[in-house]
């Protein structure tokens, strides 16, 4: 890994997830690949626990994502209405490795 590469960790206790939240959710990660350089995105539920994950070339597309229009109104939701709590955290990826045995 040449230039350093960020992770938007954001974790969740689910609260009231409407049929609007999933659509929004979609159309959200859309816009964070297409509009603002996201590299990828997972999202994982498990019980009342939410956990997602995504990967950014740089802190500029980040803070530029965090203040999109759209991303604004869903964050009122999720204060408001989706979780009932949540956290961020901004990291920087210093290494990765593995293996990806995915074919496709």
């Amino acid at each position: 890994m040449e230039k350093p590469m960020y992770a938007v960790i954001f974790k969740a206790v689910i609260g009231d997830l409407d049929p609007t939240y999933h659509e929004t959710a979609s159309q959200l990660r859309r816009r964070a690949t297409e509009l603002y350089g996201c590299i990828s995105f997972e999202s994982f539920m498990e019980g009342d626990r939410e956990i997602s994950i995504s990967y950014w070339r740089d802190e500029e597309q980040i803070v530029k994502w965090r203040n999109d229009q759209a991303h604004l109104k869903a964050q009122r939701m999720g204060r408001e209405k989706w979780y009932r709590s949540y956290q961020v955290q901004v990291v920087e990826l210093i290494k990765q490795y593995g293996e990806d045995h995915q074919t496709g």
